[in-house]
């Protein structure tokens, strides 16, 4: 089980979790509802007793101290005695007004009639009462509480990913810079060789072929340490020509790649299409593209680009004949440490990510992809960032 894997049966856990915490809360506090809302029926059913007691007694004859404080105690439930004929006889605890208000009262009545309410019929009356204020606020308790849980589950995520993210930053570009430094050395001295080759060989073609050679391998290696040094320092941007950029890609790879594979790309020579690009770290990208798709079709199929507007923007696509990518990865393949080869690092697309968004303001994501047919990543520029080559040339698509 790879690590996101795991790190996505962890969020079910702690999903799960929370739900089961949040269905123990609600059920207690239906339990306490029903426990308070059982106790406030009584307590109305007490003060009617009471207040019918009163009226009917000799106050002079008896002590009625504990009706008394049983009247006096109901300051929270709002109560209203209704006649057998439907008049409203008595109210208390909506307020020094509406206590008196028949119209209101009246409608407050029609509410609890429409909600279902049974009220309690005693001494020819009937009885109708609303939950308190408390009752109601625990109600709505298992509401506020989940709120609380979704924010502080929120904000605690942010803060734990900043501070993720800005650990991974500091991880990438360490690890760039120290590989860009390493390499240096070593390519200085295979410079120095094939100088002192090209000297000491001067009148052997085959060896000046060798040679040339070995000197185009360090100029990539050269390439190589420059794009690693790139990463942490904010590249220069200039406007380069999408057309021709992706022919160089296309053309330095299809001189590695197996002869089963064709590429379609669109014609260099067509109208140009500007966007603000660091070459070297673009064709990165492209390149690395380009040898994921090769390894998915397994040194068959084929390797299309396209060109496009899409709203405000630039549109690249590149798309592949290969095995494709499961729907639930489209996020995952871009997390550094995901890969599906055996010798693979899970390296290649989240350098390809950060290149894009950070350095780029663009957006490279999976935009189609189904299994054994294939997959289409693309990367995507603000349009501000695109400039034609002269006024008034249209942005089209451009298909091989």
């Amino acid at each position: 089980m790879d690590i996101y894997s795991r790190k996505s049966r962890w969020k079910l856990y702690l999903a799960g979790g929370a739900i089961l915490i949040l269905l123990i809360s609600l059920f207690y506090t239906r339990y306490l509802s029903k426990m308070l809302g059982e106790g406030e029926r009584t307590k109305v059913e007490n003060w009617v007793m009471a207040q019918k007691q009163l009226s009917d007694a000799d106050t002079e004859l008896e002590n009625y101290t504990l009706q008394l404080e049983v009247l006096k105690g109901n300051t929270t439930i709002p109560v209203i005695i209704v006649g057998d004929r439907g008049e409203i006889k008595d109210a208390v605890n909506f307020g020094p007004e509406l206590d008196f208000d028949k119209e209101f009262l009246q409608r407050e009545v029609e509410k609890l009639q429409k909600e279902g309410f049974e009220p309690i019929f005693t001494f020819g009356d009937y009885i109708y009462y609303k939950e308190s204020k408390v009752l109601r606020q625990l109600r709505f308790f298992p509401l506020i509480q989940l709120i609380l849980i979704i924010a502080f589950i929120g904000f605690g995520y942010m803060g734990f990913s900043a501070a993720r993210r800005a650990e991974q930053n500091r991880v990438w570009v360490g690890m760039a810079k120290e590989t860009a430094h390493q390499l240096g050395t070593p390519i200085s001295a295979i410079i120095g060789w094939i100088e002192h080759l090209k000297i000491t060989l001067p009148d052997n073609a085959e060896s000046q072929e060798v040679v040339e050679e070995l000197r185009k391998d360090v100029s990539r290696l050269e390439l190589v340490a420059e794009r690693f040094s790139k990463i942490g320092s904010a590249p220069v941007l200039e406007p380069v020509n999408l057309h021709e950029e992706l022919d160089k890609c296309r053309a330095y790879m299809q001189a590695r790649a197996p002869r089963k594979v064709s590429f379609h790309f669109p014609d260099p020579d067509q109208a140009p299409v500007y966007a603000h690009l660091n070459p070297h770290l673009f064709d990165w990208v492209v390149e690395n593209l380009m040898r994921n798709a090769i390894d998915a079709m397994e040194g068959k199929g084929a390797i299309s680009a396209a060109v496009y507007a899409e709203g405000d923007q630039v549109c690249i696509d590149l798309s592949d004949t290969g095995k494709g990518i499961p729907a639930n990865r489209f996020k995952t393949v871009f997390e550094p440490g995901y890969t599906t080869k055996k010798r693979g690092w899970g390296l290649g697309l989240s350098l390809a990510k950060r290149i894009i968004e950070e350095y780029h303001s663009g957006k490279i994501f999976v935009r189609q992809s189904e299994e054994g047919k294939g997959t289409t990543f693309t990367i995507r520029f603000p349009r501000t960032q695109v400039a034609a080559s002269a006024p008034d040339t249209e942005l089209a698509v451009s298909k091989a």
